[in-house]
């Protein structure tokens, strides 16, 4: 009887990349981390909210969604952040976009292909490879394949980084190949995350302290301060609001895609399953530290590498999942992970 192929996706293979060891534990071992990335969270929080939007075109019940997504805002900083920037970002993208340029064909779209050895044109027995992508549109005759990215800061870097997308250029591949929808290009859907906080005001200590402070320095030996008040949501509402007016809180970036690349990518995806095989064949999983502080934050796994593995550090930092929780519908799954 022979075994089941071992589903992957380009979330699995780019950690194999990365580091070894981390996507050991994750796809082998199947842990994630209990305390999950903000950022990745609030990312996954925005394709479902915009993909609402593109298939219903009604404000109303994305908000009732960015509602229902933060139940516990009211006592928790973290969801309350995350509410008041889904939900400008939301009223402000519905009113830069009432109309598109481009007709929705598909969203969310899942797509599962073989694996190919593009020197003998012979496909992986070990492997498939599985994705899903944001949407796919259409303008004219042209298809093009939809991605949102979530930016804190949009310059010409980010943009010129771009084209290194080698995860877009191969699912462009495996889009026209299962579904049988030839891709000019992507549209990149780019959408800034405001740096506006909330504003806390100041506790009655806070006050006397700097009314006390301008007393000192006035020569009358009074001051008219008066304690400044926390920022209703309205307020802060309506501060955000005016910030994503502003030009370049929104971009749109149309890459055609090289169909040269093709054939790049596959030989590096082959390459790429054949050293997991040797891998996983001599168990030898290399850690590579250069990685460990990627993007200006730790690795999900540093704190296991660094305790050299302790059973004490796996068991209180981690729990086990199944991978690819990405492909599941969002409303069953509890992996904040980054939508592939």
């Amino acid at each position: 009887m022979t075994n089941p192929r071992m589903m992957s996706t380009y979330s699995m293979w780019s950690l194999f990349r990365n580091c070894r060891m981390a996507c050991k534990l994750r796809y082998l071992d199947f842990l994630v981390a209990l305390e999950s990335d903000p950022n990745l969270r609030f990312g996954s929080a925005i394709h479902q909210f915009l993909e609402c939007w593109h298939r219903h075109r009604d404000l109303a019940q994305v908000l009732d969604r960015i509602d229902r997504a933060y139940p516990n805002r009211a006592g928790d900083e973290d969801q309350q952040r995350d509410w008041h920037l889904a939900t400008a970002i939301m009223q402000a993208y519905a009113g830069r976009y009432p109309s598109e340029e481009f007709a929705v064909v598909e969203l969310e779209k899942k797509f599962e292909g073989e694996i190919v050895n593009p020197a003998t044109a012979a496909t992986s027995r070990s492997f498939l490879l599985a994705g899903k992508v944001d949407g796919i549109v259409r303008i004219g005759d042209e298809h093009f394949l939809l991605e949102h990215k979530t930016a804190s800061l949009l310059d010409s870097g980010y943009l010129e980084r771009l084209w290194t997308d080698f995860q877009i250029t191969l699912y462009v591949w495996y889009v026209e190949q299962t579904l049988g929808i030839r891709i000019n290009g992507v549209i990149y859907n780019i959408l800034v995350k405001a740096k506006l906080q909330q504003s806390r005001g100041e506790t009655e200590a806070e006050y006397e302290a700097r009314r006390a402070e301008l007393i000192a320095k006035s020569k009358t030996g009074k001051s008219t301060a008066q304690r400044h008040m926390p920022e209703t949501d309205d307020e802060f509402q309506a501060r955000l609001a005016i910030k994503y007016i502003e030009p370049g809180m929104f971009h749109r970036e149309i890459l055609y895609i090289s169909r040269d690349r093709f054939a790049v990518l596959q030989a590096e995806l082959w390459e790429l399953t054949q050293n997991f095989l040797d891998a996983r064949r001599r168990d030898t999983w290399y850690q590579n530290t250069s990685q460990c502080f990627q993007y200006g934050r730790p690795c999900a796994y540093f704190p296991l590498c660094r305790s050299d593995f302790s059973p004490l550090v796996r068991d209180n930092h981690y729990r086990i999942e199944p991978p690819h929780t990405e492909l599941s519908d969002p409303s069953t799954t509890t992996d904040n992970a980054p939508v592939f």
